[in-house]
């Protein structure tokens, strides 16, 4: 047996092929839908996959605003932010947050689950996020895509 044909191929900015994809946020649940948009845009599903380099597909979701939340969550579920003084610290409910940014509600999920560094950074500028049906990036022809294929 060759070992030095066993080679292992990293991927580089010059070997990555990132694709425009297009997400419906319709009727899915936020955690499953945040965690298979997580796993796009680090680029899991790609063969080719290297952990520290960004090799992942760029994501447009539509329709934030149709997003499901299961069992108590929109009357439950909080938002802490702190603004940097002392007493500062705010929270948002999950339905206030509907009301008035719907679309941040996915991009915080996502975020939460990229990595925590500069890389992490730079795979979350790869997400848009829309509250209704349209969206300003027609021109980069973005393929429609069918989440449930996903696992």
């Amino acid at each position: 047996m060759d070992t030095l044909s066993y080679k292992t191929i990293s991927a580089n900015q010059s070997t990555i092929n990132k694709e425009w994809l297009l997400v419906d946020a319709e009727g899915q649940t936020l955690g499953r839908l945040a965690s298979k948009v997580a796993k796009i845009l680090r680029g899991k599903y790609k063969p080719n996959f290297t952990p520290h380099v960004d090799c992942g597909d760029n994501v447009i979701i539509i329709n934030a605003e149709k997003i499901q939340l299961s069992g108590n969550k929109w009357d439950d579920k909080t938002y802490l932010r702190y603004t940097g003084y002392p007493g500062g610290q705010r929270s948002t409910k999950a339905t206030e947050m509907l009301e008035n940014h719907p679309e941040r509600i996915i991009e915080k999920s996502v975020k939460g689950m990229l990595p925590k560094n500069r890389l992490g950074a730079e795979i979350f500028r790869n997400l848009k996020v829309y509250a209704g049906t349209e969206h300003k990036h027609e021109a980069q022809k973005p393929r429609a895509i069918n989440l449930n294929d996903y696992k």
